[in-house]
């Protein structure tokens, strides 16, 4: 479809509805959704943030080798997480926990991976197709582009069939754009025609290198390279981001090709929990974008709508009991066999892993010598 070329807008930070003119080849969309969409949106993100706030705790009080925090992000996941459909595949980086919620994934799975007591994280056949984090900066790009290349030669594009065409959709952020592995990923989707939708969450920093050293010009219009289409939407603006994500799937799923949304938002946050992001910001920024918080702008909406105190202070009470069911499973988490690390390296026997597993043994045999 043809999209204008400006910020895509809904929700305005008063919790109001004013339509940018950007948004206004979605705003039909919009006709699908009510009030109980919302309130499933708002009671997801409030439980994304309980669980990144337990989990920053849980790695603060060195029970996780690292956390990665993604408060001020709830809506651009929580939007575009709804927008998908059940046979969607999902390629995250590793930032996005409320995109793994709203795909049912166990959260605790990811507490699990940075605790350090599993090589991979999940099964993601298991997972409703939510797939494994992959911490190398842009890599997952390639793998959705492949998989979504894949779904294309498996004839599950494009039969008309909405229960059962397929797309793709992978999340990324504003630094993977500088990589080459993204380029690469958008000239395969493009010459493939992939059902793809690639979906760049611009938080404003990649660790301490702001947007405007890496690229002068927006980053959605890199896509213009490569004859793919584009828009920017507010990422802190959940209805946005549900609306065009859903608008680009169906297209993607209908055989119209990829496409490529940029969602500006803001990690409120560190990179992750090794990082200290006063040495890079400062905190009248970091103001600026409290104020345009996803969580508080909806639930202004809602209750503008006439939604009950009662509605807020049960999704405060659940969020609490969640968080506190997240730490108690995660401290529960038993400690892997040893050798479960060489079970799954290959499919298949491989004579290097044999050496690496043969020395492992000598080295266990040596501590028992030595003492």
């Amino acid at each position: 479809m043809t999209v204008a070329r400006e910020f895509a807008s809904v929700l305005s930070p008063e919790g109001k509805l004013e339509p940018t003119e950007a948004f206004e080849p979605f705003a039909d969309r919009l006709k699908q959704a009510n009030d109980e969409l919302w309130g499933t949106a708002f009671r997801q993100m409030k439980l994304v943030r309980a669980f990144d706030r337990e989990g920053t705790n849980l790695q603060r009080q060195g029970q996780l080798a690292l956390y990665v925090q993604l408060e001020g992000q709830e809506a651009a996941q929580i939007g575009s997480g709804l927008a998908t459909r059940p046979q969607d595949t999902v390629f995250p980086s590793y930032r996005e926990h409320g995109v793994g919620l709203v795909r049912g994934l166990d959260l605790v799975k990811i507490l699990a991976l940075l605790r350090g007591v599993t090589n991979s994280g999940w099964n993601p056949e298991e997972e409703n197709n939510f797939r494994n984090y992959t911490l190398v900066i842009a890599s997952q790009t390639l793998h959705a582009t492949g998989y979504a290349m894949g779904q294309t030669l498996d004839g599950k594009v494009g039969t008309g069939n909405a229960d059962e065409d397929e797309a793709t959709i992978v999340y990324f952020g504003d630094g993977s754009t500088s990589q080459g592995d993204l380029n690469e990923a958008l000239v395969f989707a493009k010459s493939y025609n992939t059902p793809e939708v690639f979906f760049l969450q611009n938080n404003h920093w990649a660790i301490s290198v702001p947007v405007s050293v890496q690229s002068p010009v927006p980053l959605y219009r890199r896509a213009d390279g490569f004859g793919i289409p584009s828009v920017q939407i507010d990422g802190n603006d959940v209805m946005a981001a549900w609306a065009v994500t859903g608008q680009f799937m169906d297209d993607a799923r209908a055989g119209k090709g990829p496409s490529f949304i940029e969602a500006l938002t803001y990690r409120m946050g560190a990179h992750t929990t090794s990082d200290d992001p006063t040495k890079y910001r400062t905190r009248d920024e970091e103001q600026h974008w409290r104020e345009r918080d996803p969580i508080d702008r909806l639930e202004k909406y809602l209750r503008a709508q006439g939604t009950t105190d009662a509605f807020f202070s049960d999704i405060e009470t659940e969020a609490a009991d969640y968080a506190s069911d997240i730490r108690r499973r995660t401290l529960a988490l038993p400690n892997p066999e040893p050798l479960q690390m060489f079970n799954h390296a290959y499919a298949e026997p491989n004579q290097e892993i044999e050496r690496q597993q043969m020395a492992f043994f000598d080295f266990e045999a040596s501590l028992e010598e030595d003492a």
